[in-house]
């Protein structure tokens, strides 16, 4: 499958400028890219590295 027959979605404190990220659950992790270069490829995720990011971004 294809990265980008994921179902992305664009960060809800997204800015004017596109200054966001999106994310997609995958097959066994999440993933995370630009929106504005998505080109570059993303980063995936383990569930328990996102529950720990997500925690320290609510802080």
């Amino acid at each position: 499958m294809s990265i980008d027959a994921y179902a992305w979605r664009k960060a809800s404190r997204s800015t004017a400028n596109d200054s966001c990220v999106e994310v997609a659950p995958l097959l066994s992790s999440t993933g995370v890219r630009d929106t504005k270069d998505r080109r570059r490829g993303h980063v995936e995720v383990t569930p328990a590295a996102w529950v720990e990011l997500l925690r320290a971004l609510k802080g």
